[in-house]
């Protein structure tokens, strides 16, 4: 038998393309001026996000609609991002596949309802650490005041969601209100020596000026794993891009991956 030479197939498979949102395909005023973005006159940008009182957030550069535009047309495009449920309706893109949310915790089906499997999972992976995840903020009180740091210059967000019919903790989201990212750097080093057993059940995620404390079983990879080996065609090529290093594990799962070229992966490699 000889192996045969390649013949163009009109026949389109569609590849899957897994994409982190935030930083990745969009991004704030703020960081398109310090990254120095082509593209972003006021003319070419394009909406993507609002905050809480519906108004402008995150933009889009001329190219990245363009790439935007490009993989919806040409991929299954799935969203595999940080942000949670409500989070995620802020976002002003049209997704019509499978959603990976906050940090791999909740996985959406195309049609918007959560996947119970998932969700039972998770909930064994969450339940036991809930006393721990609500002492973390009471901890992290007391390292800030041994340290001077006024109640509010970090602002706590812890993110739930329900599993099983019960509302569970995710994970603590940490912010510095001056956006001084140094103090959530120094914090993040502080943690497993502060709190007992921290590296046992807890790793962190510290990107700019948010710092994350997740429990091991909540992480974007797993969940990508999960849908690769469960749910999507392992027949279909599968590619993805990521900006920041909490992004490479699950990059790692795919044929082909690829970071933008500002972020923190592209810094640091």
């Amino acid at each position: 038998m000889t192996t045969p030479f390649f013949q163009p197939n009109p026949n389109i498979i569609k590849p899957y393309a897994l994409m982190d949102l935030d930083d990745t395909l969009f991004q704030t005023q703020r960081k398109i001026d310090a990254w120095e973005l082509p593209t972003t006159e006021p003319k070419n940008l394009v909406c993507a996000t609002v905050n809480k009182q519906d108004e402008p957030l995150s933009f889009m550069s001329q190219r990245q609609a363009v790439f935007f535009n490009w993989l919806l047309a040409s991929t299954e495009l799935i969203a595999v991002t940080a942000r949670d449920r409500h989070e995620i309706k802020r976002v002003k893109l049209p997704f019509n596949s499978w959603q990976v949310l906050t940090h791999g915790a909740v996985i959406l089906k195309a049609d918007g309802a959560l996947l119970n499997t998932w969700q039972q999972h998770m909930y064994s992976a969450l339940a036991p650490l809930q006393d721990t995840l609500n002492q973390l903020t009471d901890w992290i009180h007391k390292y800030s005041q041994k340290n001077d740091l006024a109640n509010d210059d970090l602002k706590f967000t812890p993110h739930t969601d329900t599993f099983v019919d019960r509302e569970l903790t995710i994970y603590l989201a940490i912010k510095h209100v001056e956006k001084n990212h140094q103090i959530l750097a120094d914090l993040a080093e502080q943690l497993p020596i502060f709190i007992p057993n921290f590296d046992e059940h807890f790793y962190v995620h510290v990107n700019a000026n948010n710092l994350a404390i997740l429990p091991h079983g909540v992480h974007k990879r797993h969940a990508v794993q999960f849908l690769l080996e469960q749910h999507l065609d392992s027949q279909r090529p599968s590619f993805g891009f990521g900006d920041s290093l909490a992004d490479l594990p699950f990059l790692q799962l795919l044929d082909w991956y690829g970071m933008p070229n500002h972020g923190q992966l592209h810094e640091q490699f």
